[in-house]
């Protein structure tokens, strides 16, 4: 932080940039970088500040003026913001409630509770390879057979969503994530939202042995529970938390590798490389392209900027995973190199609770995937992928393989 205010006029439309910085952003983010860590942009149709320099990002995450609860700015469409319950969640609160829940939620997420579920996500795994390898063809879109729904069944049998209900929590959360439109977004939060409600209500009539049960039973030591609000918001959360963003590290793990063959050989050779090739694919090309929004609740200088009091703040996670500042060539894909201090999973209060869970699922489907395909290639050009649209997820709808000659 600095106390030399200025403020910079400039606003760059990154709306305006096209598929090609969907595609590739660190062009554009390297260049911004140059020029300073803080800049006026225009994203998603909003004047917004991008926060793009490592040791910036670092600080802005940890930050108590950068505050969460955006529902007292007017961002949903013209509706009140978190008009939906659904977004009474972590992501979404400041201390003291941010505190509170996270205090109710955390003990469900410890890592001895996430690794007595590596057996049945070992067994998930093998499932699908079994389906997937059972082509014809010898062919796949690797995140439709297996990426995908490695995830989503993961998080839906671990809060207990039942079968015929998963498909459509697919298309909902899939809208949320690259919206085709206002009022289709709208229906989709509609449709999440009662779909939660009821099954919210199911546990407290019928509770089983699952994490939304548990949830629905939760209490500290004073006796306070979750709001019924707030429960449909953790269960928001966690499904699609729990789901869209590991699709995407699995995904953008399996190309980085099949596009550096010699690490990918590195890997056949030493499955002990696995932990390293995570790590580094959050660092070089996370699944989370930018932090979800913060807005500034008094005016706030970063490195000599001063951003306005009620202004929107994107802090650039992979802008800042990208710092040559931070990371020696830092563009460069590097299974063998220290990650440390990467900041995919955020920084401060709001650090990911299910990076744990992330992680082992990531591991688990690389390592059964790199077994069983021996022959692994990718089947289509990577120019020609479908990136999602937007700056929030970042990774591609489909990737087309072959595992067979």
């Amino acid at each position: 932080m600095s106390d030399t205010h200025t403020t910079q006029t400039e606003t760059v439309d990154l709306d305006a940039c096209g598929p090609e910085f969907t595609e590739n952003p660190y062009p554009l983010y390297a260049a911004l970088r140059e020029r300073g860590p803080v800049h006026r942009v225009r994203s998603e149709g909003m004047e917004m500040w991008l926060i793009t320099g490592a040791e910036e990002a670092r600080a802005a995450l940890a930050d108590p003026r950068f505050g969460k609860d955006w529902r007292r700015l007017d961002l949903w469409h013209g509706e009140p913001a978190g008009s939906s319950p659904i977004f009474t969640n972590l992501l979404e609160m400041d201390p003291p409630q941010h505190t509170r829940l996270r205090k109710l939620v955390a003990r469900e997420f410890t890592g001895r509770r996430v690794e007595g579920l590596r057996p049945r996500v070992e067994a998930m795994a093998h499932d699908l390879l079994d389906a997937m390898l059972a082509a014809p063809d010898g062919r796949a879109d690797l995140v439709d057979a297996f990426a995908f729904p490695l995830p989503m069944t993961v998080i839906c049998e671990l809060l207990g969503v039942p079968e015929p209900a998963r498909a459509a929590f697919r298309v909902w959360t899939a809208e949320m994530v690259e919206p085709s439109g206002p009022e289709a977004d709208k229906a989709a939060v509609t449709g999440i939202t009662q779909a939660l409600a009821d099954l919210v209500a199911a546990k407290r009539g019928a509770p089983g042995d699952d994490l939304l049960s548990a949830l629905v039973r939760t209490h500290d030591e004073d006796g306070d529970r979750l709001s019924g609000d707030e429960l449909l918001g953790m269960a928001w959360l966690l499904i699609i938390a729990g789901h869209e963003t590991t699709v995407n590290l699995i995904t953008t793990a399996v190309r980085q590798l099949l596009l550096h063959p010699g690490q990918l050989a590195a890997v056949r050779a030493d499955f002990g490389l696995l932990d390293n090739v995570v790590e580094e694919v959050l660092r070089h090309d996370g699944p989370v392209e930018n932090a979800t929004f913060r807005y500034t609740t008094e005016p706030v200088t970063v490195a000599g900027t001063t951003i306005p009091e009620g202004r929107i703040v994107l802090v650039g996670l992979a802008s800042a995973d990208r710092d040559p500042g931070r990371w020696p060539e830092a563009d460069r894909f590097d299974i063998h190199r220290d990650t440390r201090g990467h900041l995919a999973f955020g920084h401060g209060i709001h650090y990911c609770l299910g990076a744990p869970l992330a992680r082992l699922e990531a591991r688990i489907a690389l390592r059964a995937l790199l077994e069983r395909c021996p022959r692994l290639a990718l089947d289509a050009d990577p120019r020609e992928l479908h990136w999602i649209r937007g700056t929030l997820i970042r990774g591609t709808r489909t990737l087309p393989v072959r595992f067979r000659p």
